[in-house]
Protein backbone atom coordinates (compact mmCIF):
# COMPACT_ATOMS: atom_id res chain seq x y z
CA UNK A 1 0.00 0.00 0.00
CA UNK A 2 2.67 2.22 -0.04
CA UNK A 3 2.55 5.30 -2.45
CA UNK A 4 -1.02 5.42 -1.46
CA UNK A 5 -2.62 8.35 0.45
CA UNK A 6 -5.31 6.96 3.01
CA UNK A 7 -8.46 7.86 1.06
CA UNK A 8 -6.79 6.71 -2.36
CA UNK A 9 -6.63 3.62 -0.62
CA UNK A 10 -9.23 3.24 0.47
CA UNK A 11 -11.41 4.08 -2.45
CA UNK A 12 -9.51 1.54 -4.58
CA UNK A 13 -8.67 -1.51 -2.87
CA UNK A 14 -11.79 -1.36 -0.61
CA UNK A 15 -14.02 -1.53 -3.52
CA UNK A 16 -11.99 -4.67 -4.86
CA UNK A 17 -12.19 -6.27 -1.73
CA UNK A 18 -15.76 -5.47 -1.05
CA UNK A 19 -17.30 -6.59 -4.67
CA UNK A 20 -15.01 -9.25 -5.37
CA UNK A 21 -15.25 -10.79 -1.72
CA UNK A 22 -11.65 -12.31 -1.77
CA UNK A 23 -10.45 -11.47 1.77
CA UNK A 24 -11.64 -13.97 4.46
CA UNK A 25 -9.13 -14.66 7.24
CA UNK A 26 -10.48 -18.30 8.32
CA UNK A 27 -13.03 -20.37 6.43
CA UNK A 28 -15.79 -21.13 9.26
CA UNK A 29 -17.21 -18.84 11.93
CA UNK A 30 -15.89 -21.20 14.90
CA UNK A 31 -12.47 -21.56 13.82
CA UNK A 32 -9.69 -19.04 16.24
CA UNK A 33 -6.36 -17.40 14.97
CA UNK A 34 -4.28 -15.44 16.12
CA UNK A 35 -3.10 -11.66 15.15
CA UNK A 36 -0.07 -11.71 13.57
CA UNK A 37 0.17 -8.22 12.35
CA UNK A 38 2.08 -9.36 9.15
CA UNK A 39 1.77 -8.04 5.79
CA UNK A 40 -2.14 -7.01 6.02
CA UNK A 41 -5.10 -5.90 7.60
CA UNK A 42 -6.63 -9.38 7.54
CA UNK A 43 -4.03 -10.30 10.20
CA UNK A 44 -4.68 -6.97 12.64
CA UNK A 45 -6.71 -6.55 15.38
CA UNK A 46 -8.79 -4.11 13.03
CA UNK A 47 -9.84 -7.16 10.93
CA UNK A 48 -13.54 -7.87 13.13
CA UNK A 49 -13.77 -11.07 11.81
CA UNK A 50 -10.73 -12.83 13.48
CA UNK A 51 -10.60 -13.75 17.07
CA UNK A 52 -7.42 -14.53 19.22
CA UNK A 53 -9.01 -16.93 21.21
CA UNK A 54 -7.25 -20.37 20.77
CA UNK A 55 -8.19 -24.09 21.71
CA UNK A 56 -11.81 -23.91 19.76
CA UNK A 57 -12.61 -21.55 22.07
CA UNK A 58 -12.85 -18.67 19.20
CA UNK A 59 -16.45 -18.87 18.66
CA UNK A 60 -17.10 -17.60 22.00
CA UNK A 61 -17.11 -14.13 20.48
CA UNK A 62 -20.44 -14.98 17.81
CA UNK A 63 -22.51 -14.31 20.88
CA UNK A 64 -21.45 -10.48 20.87
CA UNK A 65 -20.49 -9.25 17.59
CA UNK A 66 -22.08 -10.13 14.33
CA UNK A 67 -19.59 -11.86 12.23
CA UNK A 68 -20.47 -10.35 8.91
CA UNK A 69 -17.64 -12.59 6.98
CA UNK A 70 -16.13 -10.23 5.53
CA UNK A 71 -13.08 -8.26 6.43
CA UNK A 72 -13.79 -4.16 4.92
CA UNK A 73 -17.41 -3.92 5.74
CA UNK A 74 -17.29 -3.31 9.31
CA UNK A 75 -16.10 0.10 7.67
CA UNK A 76 -16.54 0.54 4.30
CA UNK A 77 -19.38 -0.58 1.80
CA UNK A 78 -19.05 -0.13 -1.66
CA UNK A 79 -23.11 0.88 -2.18
CA UNK A 80 -24.93 2.35 0.39
CA UNK A 81 -22.32 4.64 2.27
CA UNK A 82 -22.83 7.11 5.50
CA UNK A 83 -24.13 10.50 3.68
CA UNK A 84 -23.57 12.34 6.99
CA UNK A 85 -19.75 12.08 6.48
CA UNK A 86 -17.19 12.86 4.55
CA UNK A 87 -15.09 9.49 4.89
CA UNK A 88 -14.72 7.17 2.00
CA UNK A 89 -17.40 5.08 1.42
CA UNK A 90 -18.05 5.12 5.34
CA UNK A 91 -20.30 2.23 6.44
CA UNK A 92 -20.26 2.94 10.17
CA UNK A 93 -23.40 4.73 12.47
CA UNK A 94 -21.95 8.15 12.95
CA UNK A 95 -23.78 9.42 16.36
CA UNK A 96 -22.26 12.73 15.86
CA UNK A 97 -20.59 12.72 19.49
CA UNK A 98 -18.85 15.93 21.05
CA UNK A 99 -15.93 15.00 22.55
CA UNK A 100 -13.94 16.85 25.58
CA UNK A 101 -10.34 18.15 23.55
CA UNK A 102 -7.50 19.57 24.73
CA UNK A 103 -8.10 23.19 25.28
CA UNK A 104 -10.38 22.45 28.07
CA UNK A 105 -6.83 22.14 30.13
CA UNK A 106 -6.13 25.87 29.80
CA UNK A 107 -2.50 24.95 29.03
CA UNK A 108 -0.54 27.69 27.77
CA UNK A 109 1.58 25.02 26.26
CA UNK A 110 -0.80 24.63 23.53
CA UNK A 111 0.50 25.81 20.44
CA UNK A 112 -2.06 25.70 17.84
CA UNK A 113 -6.12 26.35 17.70
CA UNK A 114 -8.40 23.15 18.90
CA UNK A 115 -11.50 22.09 17.13
CA UNK A 116 -13.58 18.77 17.34
CA UNK A 117 -12.22 16.13 15.99
CA UNK A 118 -11.92 15.65 12.00
CA UNK A 119 -13.27 13.10 9.99
CA UNK A 120 -9.79 11.75 9.52
CA UNK A 121 -10.26 10.76 13.62
CA UNK A 122 -14.04 10.36 13.46
CA UNK A 123 -14.01 7.33 11.06
CA UNK A 124 -11.35 5.80 14.30
CA UNK A 125 -13.53 7.27 17.05
CA UNK A 126 -16.42 5.43 15.52
CA UNK A 127 -15.12 2.74 17.70
CA UNK A 128 -12.84 3.77 20.01
CA UNK A 129 -14.46 6.27 21.62
CA UNK A 130 -16.62 3.37 22.93
CA UNK A 131 -20.14 4.15 22.00
CA UNK A 132 -20.96 2.39 18.98
CA UNK A 133 -21.07 -1.45 18.49
CA UNK A 134 -18.07 -2.61 16.84
CA UNK A 135 -20.90 -4.25 14.22
CA UNK A 136 -23.26 -1.57 14.27
CA UNK A 137 -22.96 -0.62 10.03
CA UNK A 138 -25.56 0.48 7.25
CA UNK A 139 -25.48 -2.21 4.56
CA UNK A 140 -24.42 -5.43 6.20
CA UNK A 141 -23.70 -8.49 3.60
CA UNK A 142 -26.55 -9.44 1.29
CA UNK A 143 -29.77 -8.83 -0.05
CA UNK A 144 -32.05 -6.56 1.69
CA UNK A 145 -29.74 -5.93 4.89
CA UNK A 146 -29.39 -1.64 4.07
CA UNK A 147 -30.92 0.59 6.44
CA UNK A 148 -30.67 4.53 6.17
CA UNK A 149 -31.56 5.21 9.84
CA UNK A 150 -28.34 3.23 10.86
CA UNK A 151 -26.60 6.25 9.81
CA UNK A 152 -27.30 8.22 13.11
CA UNK A 153 -28.92 6.16 14.95
CA UNK A 154 -27.79 2.41 16.36
CA UNK A 155 -30.84 0.47 15.06
CA UNK A 156 -30.47 -3.34 17.64
CA UNK A 157 -33.48 -4.64 15.82
CA UNK A 158 -31.65 -3.79 12.68
CA UNK A 159 -28.41 -5.72 13.86
CA UNK A 160 -30.46 -8.58 15.36
CA UNK A 161 -31.91 -9.89 11.54
CA UNK A 162 -28.22 -9.89 9.99
CA UNK A 163 -28.77 -13.45 7.92
CA UNK A 164 -25.46 -14.39 6.37
CA UNK A 165 -25.68 -15.04 2.68
CA UNK A 166 -25.43 -18.33 1.07
CA UNK A 167 -21.93 -19.58 1.32
CA UNK A 168 -20.80 -16.81 3.66
CA UNK A 169 -19.36 -17.93 7.09
CA UNK A 170 -20.70 -15.50 8.65
CA UNK A 171 -22.58 -15.43 12.31
CA UNK A 172 -25.69 -13.68 13.95
CA UNK A 173 -25.04 -12.30 17.39
CA UNK A 174 -27.28 -12.28 20.44
CA UNK A 175 -25.73 -8.83 21.28
CA UNK A 176 -23.46 -5.60 19.90
CA UNK A 177 -20.85 -4.99 22.01
CA UNK A 178 -18.61 -1.53 21.40
CA UNK A 179 -14.92 -0.73 22.96
CA UNK A 180 -15.63 0.87 26.36
CA UNK A 181 -13.96 0.49 29.49
CA UNK A 182 -16.30 -1.55 31.46
CA UNK A 183 -15.28 -4.85 32.57
CA UNK A 184 -19.37 -6.50 33.31
CA UNK A 185 -21.23 -7.83 31.13
CA UNK A 186 -23.79 -5.36 32.19
CA UNK A 187 -21.54 -2.50 30.03
CA UNK A 188 -21.63 -4.61 26.72
CA UNK A 189 -17.67 -4.18 26.32
CA UNK A 190 -15.37 -5.76 25.02
CA UNK A 191 -13.18 -5.77 27.98
CA UNK A 192 -15.29 -7.53 29.60
CA UNK A 193 -12.82 -10.40 28.22
CA UNK A 194 -10.39 -8.38 26.36
CA UNK A 195 -8.87 -6.77 29.79
CA UNK A 196 -5.42 -7.81 31.66
CA UNK A 197 -7.31 -10.07 34.09
CA UNK A 198 -9.09 -12.22 31.40
CA UNK A 199 -8.80 -15.15 29.43
CA UNK A 200 -4.69 -15.16 28.77
CA UNK A 201 -5.35 -15.85 25.05
CA UNK A 202 -8.26 -13.20 24.45
CA UNK A 203 -5.50 -10.42 24.31
CA UNK A 204 -5.30 -6.85 26.24
CA UNK A 205 -7.71 -4.12 24.54
CA UNK A 206 -7.97 -1.94 27.08
CA UNK A 207 -5.10 0.70 25.92
CA UNK A 208 -7.29 0.68 22.37
CA UNK A 209 -10.51 2.70 24.49
CA UNK A 210 -10.21 6.19 24.16
CA UNK A 211 -13.61 7.41 25.33
CA UNK A 212 -15.16 10.82 24.54
CA UNK A 213 -12.61 12.49 27.17
CA UNK A 214 -9.74 13.03 24.29
CA UNK A 215 -7.61 15.10 27.09
CA UNK A 216 -5.21 12.24 28.22
CA UNK A 217 -4.15 11.73 24.37
CA UNK A 218 -2.12 13.97 21.77
CA UNK A 219 -4.51 16.84 20.77
CA UNK A 220 -6.54 16.02 17.23
CA UNK A 221 -8.17 18.52 16.11
CA UNK A 222 -5.04 21.17 16.72
CA UNK A 223 -3.65 22.82 13.78
CA UNK A 224 -0.18 23.12 13.02
CA UNK A 225 0.95 26.49 14.30
CA UNK A 226 2.79 27.86 11.11
CA UNK A 227 4.04 30.86 12.94
CA UNK A 228 6.25 28.43 14.92
CA UNK A 229 7.30 26.83 12.11
CA UNK A 230 11.38 26.41 11.53
CA UNK A 231 11.66 27.17 15.21
CA UNK A 232 9.41 24.65 17.51
CA UNK A 233 8.05 22.72 14.46
CA UNK A 234 9.29 21.18 11.10
CA UNK A 235 7.73 22.47 8.12
CA UNK A 236 5.73 19.86 6.07
CA UNK A 237 5.39 19.73 2.22
CA UNK A 238 2.79 21.83 0.57
CA UNK A 239 -0.60 20.56 0.07
CA UNK A 240 -1.52 17.52 -2.03
CA UNK A 241 -5.41 16.82 -1.82
CA UNK A 242 -5.57 18.68 1.23
CA UNK A 243 -3.03 17.16 3.22
CA UNK A 244 0.41 18.59 4.47
CA UNK A 245 2.50 16.16 4.87
CA UNK A 246 6.11 14.99 6.11
CA UNK A 247 7.84 14.18 2.15
CA UNK A 248 10.60 11.43 3.20
CA UNK A 249 11.02 10.19 -0.10
CA UNK A 250 10.66 12.97 -2.16
CA UNK A 251 8.18 11.72 -4.57
CA UNK A 252 5.34 14.86 -3.79
CA UNK A 253 2.75 12.53 -2.46
CA UNK A 254 1.05 11.82 1.06
CA UNK A 255 2.63 7.71 1.01
CA UNK A 256 1.17 5.49 4.20
CA UNK A 257 4.16 5.80 5.69
CA UNK A 258 4.44 9.42 6.44
CA UNK A 259 3.21 12.27 8.78
CA UNK A 260 0.89 13.99 7.45
CA UNK A 261 -2.03 16.80 8.37
CA UNK A 262 -5.73 16.70 7.38
CA UNK A 263 -7.25 19.76 6.30
CA UNK A 264 -11.23 19.71 6.40
CA UNK A 265 -11.99 23.17 5.65
CA UNK A 266 -10.14 25.07 8.95
CA UNK A 267 -6.77 24.40 7.65
CA UNK A 268 -4.06 22.12 8.14
CA UNK A 269 -4.65 19.70 11.84
CA UNK A 270 -3.34 17.26 13.73
CA UNK A 271 -5.77 14.00 13.43
CA UNK A 272 -5.63 10.29 14.43
CA UNK A 273 -5.07 9.41 11.17
CA UNK A 274 -1.78 11.88 11.46
CA UNK A 275 0.29 9.41 12.72
CA UNK A 276 -1.92 6.08 12.43
CA UNK A 277 -3.15 4.63 8.93
CA UNK A 278 -6.04 1.66 9.91
CA UNK A 279 -5.11 -0.63 7.50
CA UNK A 280 -1.59 -1.23 8.99
CA UNK A 281 2.20 -0.06 7.31
CA UNK A 282 4.60 -2.66 6.79
CA UNK A 283 8.18 -1.76 8.62
CA UNK A 284 9.90 -2.48 5.61
CA UNK A 285 9.23 -2.29 1.75
CA UNK A 286 5.32 -3.39 1.01
CA UNK A 287 5.08 -6.44 3.26
CA UNK A 288 6.49 -8.18 6.56
CA UNK A 289 5.62 -6.95 10.13
CA UNK A 290 3.47 -4.24 10.35
CA UNK A 291 4.07 -0.97 12.83
CA UNK A 292 2.89 -2.02 15.90
CA UNK A 293 -0.49 -0.07 17.03
CA UNK A 294 -0.90 0.91 13.08
CA UNK A 295 1.63 3.66 13.22
CA UNK A 296 2.79 4.92 10.27
CA UNK A 297 6.81 4.49 11.03
CA UNK A 298 8.53 3.44 14.15
CA UNK A 299 8.71 5.55 16.80
CA UNK A 300 12.31 3.89 18.24
CA UNK A 301 13.96 7.29 19.31
CA UNK A 302 10.81 9.01 19.62
CA UNK A 303 11.06 9.35 15.64
CA UNK A 304 7.32 9.77 15.19
CA UNK A 305 7.69 13.17 18.29
CA UNK A 306 10.51 14.78 15.89
CA UNK A 307 9.45 14.21 12.60
CA UNK A 308 6.86 17.62 13.40
CA UNK A 309 8.66 18.71 16.60
CA UNK A 310 11.96 20.52 17.11
CA UNK A 311 13.47 19.65 20.00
Amino acid sequence: MNGYSYRKYSALAVIFILVTGVVRVYAGGDEPSEFTNVDSIINTRHNMTFSTMKNGTGGQMNAYRNDYGEVCVYCHTPHGANRQIDAPLWNRTFLNTTYTTYDTLGTSSLKGDVTQPGVNSLTCLSCHDGTTAIDSIINMPGSGQYSALQETTQNESFLDNFVPPVGNPGFQAGDHYSLNSGTTFGDRSCLVCHNPSGPSDAGDFSVAVIGTDLTNDHPIGVSLPTSLLGTEFNEPANPVNGIRFYDTDGDQRPDSNEIRFYDTGQGPEVECASCHDPHGVPTIGSSGPLNPTFLRISNANSQICLTCHIK
